[in-house]
């Protein structure tokens, strides 16, 4: 990284035209209060001072590209308690320049290993450093409209793993939802998001297979629950009247994890 990044062990404020900059090439970010938009400018500091950003394949880091990432990445936990904790599981942030064709492995019902390549955008590890595409990070600046974003999408399941499993469920609050103890609030979190997620893949698939209208949000949260998780997280932060309007009970369930906001 250039320039101003090399200083900020010290934590001194992101210069003001970086800042505008990245405001301008994202606009769902700064389509907040100024109060909150100078609350993500800080968070994006200390982000900025706490991981190591890696390019792969010969990209080159700039502070552009680590100023974009870590702004969006921050977003999600705003207003959770604890902040940046939800992400000290980790420090490296690899970026490659485009999309990357990682290998899988599967074993089915009958127990025969499968293996195949998955073109990826991002990707993450439990305990492990977050992967990027700087190509889908860098149209996160105009795929708002359609609720995509690459970096909340990888930052929603590192959320989602703070309790060792990616389920869709993340550690939830004592009295979340109203409840009594960490089973209850489970799930009573699961009893929103799991009839959602049937729903989204049913339609899925009739678009799919029946040609029937297709879903708003990424089809890839049909994959599983925790990847309708991450999808829900990257319309709900960016295009959050859409998504309130597409996904109401879902909307409710957010706001009070992540803004504190129970609805009466």
């Amino acid at each position: 990284m250039l320039g101003w990044l090399r200083k900020l062990r010290s934590l001194p404020a992101i210069p003001d035209a970086a800042w505008q900059a990245t405001l301008t090439r994202y606009p769902f970010l700064g389509q907040r209060p100024a109060a909150e938009v100078d609350q993500l400018r800080q968070l994006a500091a200390e982000f900025l001072r706490d991981k190591e950003f890696h390019g792969a394949h010969g990209f080159v880091i700039t502070d552009e590209v680590a100023l974009s990432i870590a702004a969006q990445a921050v977003l999600p936990v705003l207003h959770l308690p604890g902040g940046l904790a939800w992400y000290d599981d980790f420090v490296g942030v690899v970026v490659h320049p485009a999309e990357v064709v990682a290998p899988r492995q599967v074993m089915d019902e009958a127990g025969v290993v499968h293996e195949y390549e998955e073109v990826v955008a991002g990707e993450v590890m439990q305990h492990g450093p977050v992967m990027l595409s700087w190509q889908d990070v860098l149209a996160s600046g105009v795929t708002s409209d359609g609720g995509y974003n690459v970096v909340i999408h990888e930052f929603a399941h590192k959320i989602d793993l703070r309790n060792g499993t990616a389920d869709g469920c993340p550690p939830l609050p004592a009295g979340f939802g109203g409840t009594k103890g960490a089973r209850a609030a489970s799930a009573a979190w699961l009893t929103v998001i799991e009839p959602a997620f049937e729903a989204f893949r049913e339609k899925t698939i009739v678009a799919e297979r029946f040609g029937g209208e297709p879903p708003w949000l990424d089809d890839y949260g049909a994959e599983s629950i925790s990847e309708f998780f991450a999808v829900a997280c990257e319309a709900y932060f960016v295009n959050r009247s859409r998504f309130a309007t597409e996904e109401p009970a879902l909307t409710r369930l957010f706001n009070e994890f992540f803004l504190g906001q129970r609805a009466d």
